[in-house]
C-alpha cells in the first residue's frame, strides 16, 4: 500500500498518528505545501503571514525534511491542486492527515478530499484531550472556562503520545522540490532583532531542546506560575508556544513531560499551572469547533451589536507603537521586531485597542496573525474576543494600562529596552513621560518633544467611556 501524509501545522514525527498509521501499512510520501493564500495581503493592508513567522515556518519545514532523510516533498501552490497530481505520480492508495477546525483550513480539506479519488483518513492531533474522550459533546461545551476545566480534570485522561514513527517506509522517487525562501513567498528578508527574549528557531529538535532546558536544565518549571508574567528574559515563561503552534511538538508530549518532571523532580502549583495553560489552549480550540465562524465576527460568540472605530490612522499608531503610551508601544515594538510578545503584553495591547480606542478588535487579531511567530488561529482569535468582551467573558472587563505597567514594569526596564528614546526618563515618569515639565524634558534629553509622541488619548477619560458602554 502507498500513502500520502499531508503535513500542515504538525511539523514533527513524534506523536504523529497519520505518519505512524501510514508507515505501518507500506510506502509513504510525505508532502508539505506552501499555500500562496497564506502569504497574500489581507484586506487590512498587511500580509496574512509576515516575514518573521514565515521564517520560523521555513525553518520548521527544513528541519522536518532532515528528520525524514530528505524525503519530504515540498511544493509552492494550493494543496488541492498539487497533492492530487502527486497522488497520481506516486500511485497513492490513500491519504492521511491531521484535520483542522476553522473555516479556511476546512475549506482546503474539503477541496482536496473532493479532488482525490482516494480513501482519506483524518485524525485529531492538536489538542491535549482528544475530542472523543471529552465527558460532554462539543455542542455542550460550557461558556465558562472554569466549568470546562473542572470537568476534564475530573473525568478525562490525556492519551499517551504515539512513539516516533518508523520512517524506513518513507521512500519514493518523487522530486522533493526546493524549500522556498522568503522572497519566493513575496516577503521581505528579515533578521529578528537580537533583543528578542529568545532566539526562536523552528523545528522538532529545537522544541525538545527548549523543553529540556526549561524543565530539567534550568529547572524553571518549578517557579513557572510566579514568573510567567515577566517581560524580559528567556526563562520567565516556557516560550513553547511557537513550536506548539507549528506542531513541532504536541501538547500531549509536553503534558507527559510535566508528569515526568513531577515524578522525578518536583510537583507543585507551578507544574499544575503548566497543565492549566494547556487546558486553556484546548478550550479555545473546542470553542472554535462549537461556534464556527462566530469566533471571527465583530460581535463574537455573544452576537453583540458593536459600533467600533475603523480609522486607519488610529490603527497604525497602535500597530507601529506610536500611541504615546509607553507600555503599549514597547510591547508593539517588540512584536514588530521579534515576532513575539509576552502574554501580559498581549492582554494589555488587545484591551487598549478594543476597549480604550474602541476599535474593531478583528484588525488587531489579524495583525497578530501576521506578526506572531506563535500564531494559533483558535487561541489568537479566542483571546482577542475575550479581551473585546465578545468571547468567553460576558463582563465589561478591561485592563488599567498604567496600573499594569506599574505592577509588571515598575522601574521601566522593559519600556527603556524597547523605547530607547526614553532611556533617560526617570522611573517616576517612565510610564507617563508627557507629565514632565519642559525643564524636566530638557534635563532628561527632551525625549517627548523630539522623539516620542504625546498620548493619543486621555486614558482616564477612555476608562469612563468604557464603563458607560457597559452600563
Amino acid at each position: 500500500m502507498k500513502s500520502i501524509v499531508w503535513f500542515r501545522n504538525d511539523l514533527r514525527i513524534k506523536d504523529h498518528l497519520p505518519l505512524s498509521m501510514s508507515s505501518e501499512k507500506g510506502e509513504v510520501l510525505p508532502v508539505y505545501c506552501f499555500d500562496p493564500r497564506n502569504f497574500a495581503d489581507t484586506s487590512y493592508g498587511f500580509p496574512k503571514t509576515d516575514s518573521i513567522r514565515a521564517l520560523f515556518l521555513i525553518e520548521s519545514v527544513t528541519a522536518l525534511r532532515e528528520k525524514l532523510n530528505g524525503k519530504l516533498v515540498v511544493r509552492l501552490g494550493k494543496p488541492e491542486v498539487l497533492i492530487p497530481r502527486l497522488a497520481d505520480e506516486f500511485r497513492a492508495d490513500a491519504i492521511y492527515y491531521h484535520e483542522e477546525v476553522t473555516a479556511e483550513e476546512r475549506e482546503v480539506e474539503t477541496a482536496l478530499d473532493e479532488a482525490l479519488n482516494l480513501p482519506v483518513y483524518k485524525y485529531h492531533g492538536h489538542s491535549l484531550y482528544h475530542p472523543d474522550d471529552l465527558p460532554i459533546s462539543i455542542d455542550d461545551l460550557p461558556d465558562v472556562f472554569t466549568q470546562f476545566r473542572k470537568l476534564v480534570e475530573k473525568r478525562c485522561d490525556v492519551r499517551q503520545p504515539f512513539l516516533k514513527a518508523d520512517i524506513n517506509n518513507v521512500k519514493h522517487d518523487i522530486d522533493p522540490g526546493r524549500i522556498p525562501e522568503l522572497k519566493d513567498l513575496g516577503l521581505e528578508p528579515v533578521t529578528p532583532d537580537e533583543r528578542s527574549v529568545l532566539n526562536f528557531k523552528g523545528g522538532e529538535d529545537e522544541a525538545w531542546n527548549r523543553l529540556q532546558h526549561y524543565f530539567f536544565e534550568s529547572n524553571s518549571l518549578k517557579v513557572y506560575k510566579f514568573t510567567r508574567n515577566g517581560l524580559l528574559g528567556a526563562d520567565y515563561s516556557s516560550k513553547f508556544s511557537p513550536w506548539l503552534a507549528h506542531g513541532c511538538i504536541s501538547a500531549r508530549s509536553i503534558y507527559k513531560e510535566v508528569e515526568k518532571y513531577e515524578k522525578e523532580v518536583l510537583k507543585n502549583v507551578s507544574t499544575y499551572w503548566m497543565k492549566f495553560e494547556l487546558i486553556w489552549r484546548d478550550y479555545f480550540r473546542f470553542s472554535a469547533m462549537k461556534h464556527g465562524n462566530k469566533i471571527f465576527h465583530a460581535g463574537g460568540i455573544q452576537n453583540k451589536e458593536m459600533k467600533k472605530s475603523k480609522n486607519e490612522n488610529t490603527f497604525w499608531k497602535w500597530a507601529n507603537g506610536q500611541t504615546g503610551i509607553p507600555f503599549i508601544d514597547a510591547n508593539m515594538r517588540e512584536l514588530n521586531k521579534t515576532g513575539f510578545m509576552s502574554n501580559r503584553g498581549r492582554q494589555n495591547v488587545a484591551s487598549f485597542l478594543a476597549q480604550n480606542l474602541n476599535f474593531d478588535w478583528r484588525w488587531g487579531a489579524a495583525y497578530f496573525e501576521s506578526k506572531l511567530v506563535d500564531y494559533d488561529v483558535c487561541s489568537n482569535w479566542g483571546n482577542w474576543a475575550y479581551n473585546a468582551t465578545v468571547g468567553h467573558d460576558p463582563r465589561n472587563r478591561y485592563f488599567n494600562i498604567l496600573n499594569q505597567a506599574g505592577k509588571y514594569d515598575k522601574k521601566g526596564e522593559y519600556v527603556r529596552y524597547w523605547l530607547p528614546e526614553l532611556k533617560n526618563v526617570p522611573a517616576e515618569f517612565i510610564h507617563e513621560p508627557h507629565l514632565m515639565s519642559s525643564d524636566q524634558q530638557n534635563l532628561f534629553g527632551d525625549a517627548i518633544s523630539h522623539d516620542y509622541p504625546e498620548p493619543m488619548i486621555d486614558l482616564e477619560k477612555s476608562y469612563e467611556e468604557i464603563r458607560k458602554r457597559g452600563d
